[in-house]
């Protein structure tokens, strides 16, 4: 398949970038020389605007002949279903006879909360409450800042049964390196009583969960609800593991 313009198979694609040289004729004719390098042919640059004395930004439009190869398309499925809040409440309830524990945090030096904050907090995101809207669920949210070691003791001393931590700050590949780290240290402190571990944010690949040492990871768009359901479906499938 190609993308979809004005009629179908017409390879028709937008996209925006900006470049570092001063707002002007020249900048359009490199903005549509880049993109005709890039595959994009004709190229129309249909809107461009000052950022300053020195960059331009850009939005180009044009075909390009690339065909995207749908079997060739690698995504992690949701392989659970959506639970609304009272079924996964009773489903906790049936499979734990307890609350279940989650301890979430923002690791390393990233101080951005609102990821941790839409999931956790009631408020939530997209119109859904967020985790401490569930009865069954008791949520501790460390906040920003916490170290690795900090997140450990924590979750020993409150039985956690997952932690959640978000990553945002992404410069040098912090959000991987800290990630690692951090399931390393809970694999090396808590062996087979480790809790389920979920990484989330904007960067992250869902793909990447084997090599970055967690259960799981959440990209952006996630919403509490995705989250409180796989939750359900991961502590029943260890349930019946260790059964």
């Amino acid at each position: 398949m190609r993308p979809y313009g004005d009629t179908t198979g017409d390879g028709m694609a937008q996209m925006s970038f900006t470049l570092p040289i001063p707002f002007g004729p020249r900048a359009d004719g490199a903005a549509q020389q880049l993109a005709n390098k890039m595959g994009m042919d004709p190229a129309m640059v249909v809107h461009s605007h000052p950022i300053g004395e020195d960059f331009t930004f850009f939005v180009v439009y044009g075909s390009v002949q690339h065909i995207v190869d749908l079997d060739a398309v690698k995504v992690v499925e949701r392989e659970y279903p959506l639970l609304p809040p009272s079924d996964v409440n009773s489903a906790i309830k049936k499979t734990l006879r307890r609350k279940l524990v989650v301890v979430g945090a923002c690791i390393g030096t990233d101080a951005h909360t609102v990821g941790i904050d839409a999931i956790l907090n009631i408020k939530g995101f997209a119109g859904e409450k967020g985790l401490e809207y569930y009865r069954e669920l008791r949520v501790v949210n460390l906040g920003a800042q916490v170290s690795i070691p900090e997140l450990v003791k924590a979750a020993r001393a409150d039985k956690a049964d997952a932690v959640l931590i978000s990553q945002v700050v992404t410069q040098r590949d912090a959000h991987i390196l800290n990630t690692q780290e951090m399931s390393a240290a809970f694999r090396e402190a808590m062996g087979e009583r480790c809790p389920l571990l979920i990484a989330g944010g904007p960067r992250f690949d869902p793909l990447m969960a084997a090599d970055l040492g967690v259960d799981r990871v959440f990209g952006r768009g996630t919403t509490p609800g995705e989250v409180a359901s796989y939750l359900v479906h991961a502590i029943s499938q260890r349930k019946e593991h260790h059964a």
